[in-house]
């Protein structure tokens, strides 16, 4: 049969188009009896058909010839049935109307590879990636060509100028050495997200000129936190660049948001996790909230220790029964933390701690409930309560025992001490007096 089929090839040079010899290979398959393999190459024959319509029927309708590249990837690294082309061109036209203009039909493939994935055929989430990346690197090579950048270098400094790089990367490392870290980069890294990771990077992490357009890939992010992580480094500093990069790229290690965020960029705020107590005076109350806002700006969240502020009903340069309590600063801080949202990629992060024996206990526990009255609520921040062990002793013991609530400020005034700034037995010894003391007031 290969015979049969070389001399065909071989007699005529009319005869050496793909489909006249797969023709001579069906009919010789069929003259020798192998009518099983010969039905299998027929079914074989029309399926690549169908695939390669698909294909050009797919980057018909984009205008756009650059995508055959990702899609042949993608029929070649996605070889079952659930993940042919066929079926993405199908979802794709539901999706794709006569009207729509080139720059939406990239985008309405990408919606189509997303809602094709299931349970059953889960990998057109990754499908998805590859080809939302394709629109990503489209975007940045127009950039790139508006801008005149043609090297890694080039994009450090084009960045730097426009204020959205930190200027420090530059004064640290030479171009050769920037040169050199630009060949770590390994575009193939890309191919180990799903749409949903890839997407959260794009829309969150990577750095976006004043018109909200991306101007990064995600491998040239991971190697600019390498560079501003690797800066400290006094021996083989280049190393650690790659070491960083790889860690980063191959998704064996993620940072923190304001890593992600910050690092490379001229506010390069890197800390997630800040802590406050927060002061009993109008003064203290709002440099903390000023402080909170601050680091909310730079992408980090703060825990705010509220035990200090006298409770509402509380004395006030005298006037007694004039203080608001906690809640209502608690408020603020909720409001706060939604207008500084973190440069529009996450909304403010905000934990809020409260001592079990204090008199606003009460109010506090219903603080993201959505009965009563709304100006004592705030359902955006998350509410902790502070428990010594006496608290759990007292309630292994007899969950029917009186637990007394104060005012820390009354505390203070009365006795001359914090009581929350003790602990373990010493707080328990003051705890039984201020119990046992007649002049506070307390809430059973």
């Amino acid at each position: 049969m290969v015979e049969e089929v070389e001399n065909f090839v071989g007699k005529d040079t009319a005869n050496r188009s793909v489909e006249q010899i797969q023709d001579k290979v069906e009919q010789s398959l069929m003259e020798h009896g192998f009518y099983a393999e010969a039905k299998n190459y027929i079914l074989y024959r029309w399926q690549r058909t169908e695939r390669r319509k698909a294909l050009n029927s797919i980057i018909n309708e984009l205008g756009d010839g650059t995508v055959m590249d990702v899609l042949k990837e993608i029929q070649k690294d996605f070889t079952t049935h659930e993940y042919s082309l066929v079926v993405l061109y199908e979802k794709f036209s539901g999706f794709c109307k006569q009207e729509m203009p080139h720059s939406e039909r990239l985008a309405a493939l990408i919606k189509a590879a997303v809602e094709l994935t299931t349970q059953e055929a889960p990998d057109w989430e990754f499908i998805a990636a590859r080809l939302l990346n394709f629109q990503l690197s489209k975007k940045l090579e127009k950039q790139a060509a508006s801008a005149g950048i043609r090297s890694f270098y080039d994009k450090l400094r084009y960045l730097t100028e426009e204020g959205l790089y930190g200027s420090y990367i530059l004064a640290a490392y030479s171009q050769q050495e920037i040169e050199e870290a630009a060949g770590f980069i390994c575009p193939d890294r890309d191919k180990l997200f799903n749409y949903s990771g890839l997407d959260l990077l794009v829309k969150r992490y990577l750095i976006r000129t004043r018109l909200h357009e991306p101007a990064e890939s995600v491998q040239e992010m991971y190697l600019g936190i390498a560079l501003h992580l690797a800066m400290p480094e006094q021996k083989e500093r280049m190393t650690w660049v790659k070491k960083f990069y790889d860690l980063l790229s191959r998704l064996e290690v993620t940072m923190a948001t304001p890593t992600l965020s910050n690092a490379r960029k001229p506010y390069h705020q890197l800390s997630s996790c800040f802590i406050d107590t927060v002061p009993d005076s109008l003064e203290g109350i709002y440099r903390s909230i000023d402080n909170f806002a601050m680091v909310s700006k730079f992408g980090g969240g703060m825990g705010m220790y509220f035990g200090k502020v006298r409770a509402a009903g509380g004395n006030i340069r005298g006037f007694k029964g004039v203080a608001g309590g906690v809640i209502r600063w608690m408020k603020l801080v909720n409001d706060t933390a939604v207008a500084v949202d973190q440069l529009g990629m996450r909304q403010g992060a905000v934990a809020v701690y409260l001592d079990v024996w204090h008199k606003d206990l009460p109010e506090f526990l219903q603080l993201r409930t959505n009965n009563g009255d709304d100006r004592m609520k705030a359902h955006d921040i998350f509410p902790s309560v502070c428990y010594p062990d006496l608290f759990w002793k007292m309630a292994k013991e007899d969950l029917n025992q009186p637990w007394y609530l104060f005012c820390p400020n009354e505390i203070m005034t009365i006795k001359g001490y914090c009581l929350e700034d003790y602990y373990g037995e010493e707080w328990e010894k003051r705890y039984h007096d201020c119990v046992n003391d007649t002049r506070l007031s307390k809430e059973v």
